[in-house]
C-alpha cells in the first residue's frame, strides 16, 4: 500500500537571503526513534545550522529537533551533530569545493519523503555581501508590486 506524501517541509528562510545557492543535493539523515517522531510532528528547525566534514563524513551541526513529548529516559539531545548520508562521489566533490575560499554547505529544506524517511536538501553556497542583500530585497519588492498590479 503506497503512503501519502507528507506535508512536513521545514525551511531555512534565511538561506536564499544570506547566500547564493550554487549546487543542491538531497541527503538522508541518521536519526534516533524519538528524533524522527519529533520531525514528523513538525518540531524542528534548520535556521541556525550548517554542515561540516569530520574525517571524510558530512555532519549537520546545530540543527534543532525538539525533544519528543512522549519520550522517556531515552529521549534525544535537541542540538546534537547528525550524520548526513550522501554518495562517496558527492562527498568527494563537496569536500573539494569547500576548500575553495568563501564556500560553505547550508541546509535549505528538511522534509519527509513518500517512504516516510527524513531527508534534507543542502546547498553549496557563497555568502552575500550587504549590497547583494539589498539587491535581493529590491527584486522581491518589484515582484510583489507587479503581482499586486496583476491582481487588481
Amino acid at each position: 500500500m503506497p503512503r501519502l506524501k507528507s506535508d512536513i517541509r521545514i525551511k531555512n528562510k534565511k538561506a536564499e537571503y544570506q547566500f547564493f545557492l550554487i549546487d543542491r543535493y538531497t541527503a538522508g539523515l541518521v536519526l534516533t526513534g524519538t528524533e524522527i517522531k519529533s520531525i514528523r510532528a513538525g518540531k524542528a528547525s534548520v535556521n541556525e545550522s550548517f554542515c561540516v566534514f569530520i574525517r571524510g563524513e558530512l555532519f549537520i551541526k546545530n540543527m534543532y529537533v525538539a525533544e519528543y513529548s512522549h519520550g522517556s529516559a531515552f529521549n534525544h539531545v535537541p542540538r546534537r551533530d547528525r550524520k548526513l548520508l550522501l554518495n562517496k562521489r558527492e562527498l568527494r566533490k563537496l569536500e573539494g569545493k569547500i576548500k575553495e575560499k568563501g564556500l560553505t554547505i547550508i541546509p535549505v529544506v528538511l522534509f519527509i519523503d513518500e517512504n516516510g524517511r527524513a531527508k534534507i536538501d543542502i546547498a553549496l553556497a557563497k555568502g552575500k555581501k550587504l549590497y547583494d542583500k539589498r539587491e535581493t530585497l529590491k527584486e522581491k519588492d518589484l515582484k510583489r508590486q507587479m503581482q499586486r498590479g496583476r491582481d487588481e
